[in-house]
């Protein structure tokens, strides 16, 4: 079952588990820890975000009280969302004034919108029918990067380091090297007319369970999937029934797996999250067409 909230899980989707976490899950966890955990990461907590520039409409968007370590603003017309059944999902970009990708290499740009795309595609997937053509009685879902935080690459290596000496599911971050991420997506009917809307944004803690990286969007990459869990619980209907998902039936398998166990277990061994082994596949290169006899 599929609520509005911060911390529910859905299954069938990649999971970005911190080496804190993994630690407590070993035989040698300790439950008590847990409530200390909980305490963290509800003071944790964050403001609602700036409305953008990317949407439709920012009206009617109201903030989300239900959220622990994001804000979030959000809005649903439940009557336009009741007879939705398959959506198309438009490729991710940078709004129009995301300054954040002025310091973002091309290859890191390419990184995070298709993490975008894949989080967005498993999520989506699990509640509507995913068109590949751009059917006009079929509903849009676009999105767009706001805001880019990078990741301190040296702090991140420190706060790894430091982890694999602090017991518990609890990591302590430099402060310098926390990065974050803003997002909005909107799902628009046939008619352009706004069916749901979101304005999210969240930054890394230096106390809880969020994973150092040494790549500069790393912590933007891990929050790519909390973002499309919240853009997607927006866009869900109250009757909602999860769709069943087999991997030769699954709509995002250009992304590569769901769930990838090489991530797993790098962050397990580096206290890192490396996004080689935890993020969306590369887009293949499309093949060149073959030159043409001669005559």
């Amino acid at each position: 079952m599929h609520t509005k909230g911060g911390c529910r899980r859905t299954w069938g989707r990649r999971r970005h588990w911190s080496a804190a976490a993994l630690k407590v899950a070993m035989p040698h966890s300790l439950p008590r820890l847990a409530a200390p955990a909980l305490l963290l990461a509800l003071a944790a907590c964050a403001g609602a975000p700036q409305q953008g520039e990317f949407l439709s409409s920012y009206e009617g968007l109201a903030p989300r009280t239900d959220m622990v370590r994001a804000g979030a603003l959000d809005r649903t017309d439940a009557n336009a969302l009741a007879g939705v059944t398959a959506v198309r999902i438009e490729p991710t970009v940078f709004a129009p004034r995301a300054e954040a990708k002025a310091w973002m290499t091309p290859a890191e740009q390419t990184a995070l919108l298709r993490e975008v795309d894949a989080q967005l595609c498993f999520e989506l997937s699990e509640r509507f029918e995913i068109a590949a053509t751009a059917a006009p009685q079929v509903p849009r879902v676009r999105a767009a990067v706001t805001e880019v935080v990078p990741t301190g690459r040296a702090g991140s290596a420190a706060s790894a380091a430091a982890g694999f000496f602090i017991p518990g599911p609890i990591g302590v971050r430099v402060p310098g090297a926390l990065g974050g991420l803003g997002a909005e997506a909107e799902m628009l009917d046939p008619q352009g007319q706004q069916v749901a809307a979101i304005v999210w944004r969240r930054t890394a803690t230096a106390i809880g369970t969020d994973n150092p990286s040494l790549s500069r969007i790393g912590d933007a990459l891990q929050f790519v999937e909390p973002f499309a869990d919240a853009a997607a619980a927006a866009m869900t209907p109250e009757d909602h029934t999860a769709r069943s998902i087999t991997a030769e039936t699954d709509p995002c398998r250009e992304f590569g797996a769901r769930f990838r166990v090489e991530g797993l277990g790098a962050r397990f061994i580096t206290g890192l999250y490396v996004p080689e082994a935890s993020a969306a596949r590369p887009a293949q290169a499309q093949p060149e067409p073959e030159p043409a006899a001669p005559r």
